[in-house]
């Protein structure tokens, strides 16, 4: 699928956005699932600081949604500052979001899930450097098929 993506100080530029896919799941609504996959856009540069955000419209449309919908994830993303409405123009990828979006995801991930990683680590032995050759070690996902 691709949206327009509009970069402030440029011309408006067309990219895919393969981070919004058209599933929904069950576990948490539908207006949470697509802050969070504009968040991951965000984190992955697919939006940067002065994007555009597709319109509300043109997600409720693409992806079958009701416009409240996609309107209460939007503002969620607002109240959190990391979206910027411009009055007549539509909504942007606040200065500094992405940052902000770091250190919150890194916080997490300390807090979170680390402690869990970490009694894995315990339990199961390992050392720093079997860590480490583990991550230079190909897997069958990462090997080349000849």
């Amino acid at each position: 699928m691709i949206l327009p993506i509009v970069n402030i100080p440029g011309p408006p530029q067309s990219i895919e956005i393969h981070h919004m896919d058209s599933q929904w799941n069950d576990t948490q609504p539908i207006y949470r699932q697509l802050r969070d996959r504009v968040v991951a856009m965000i984190l992955d540069s697919v939006l940067k600081e002065g994007d555009a955000l597709p319109s509300v419209r043109t997600v409720a449309a693409d992806f079958r949604l009701n416009p409240l919908t996609v309107l209460k994830g939007y503002q969620q993303l607002v109240d959190e500052q990391l979206v910027e409405k411009r009055r007549g123009m539509g909504m942007y990828v606040a200065p500094g979001a992405q940052a902000a979006l770091l250190a919150a995801e890194r916080d997490r991930f300390l807090s979170q899930e680390w402690p869990r990683v970490l009694t894995t680590i315990e339990r199961l032995g390992l050392s720093a450097s079997d860590l480490l050759a583990a991550e230079l070690k190909p897997t069958p996902n990462t090997q080349k098929s000849s």
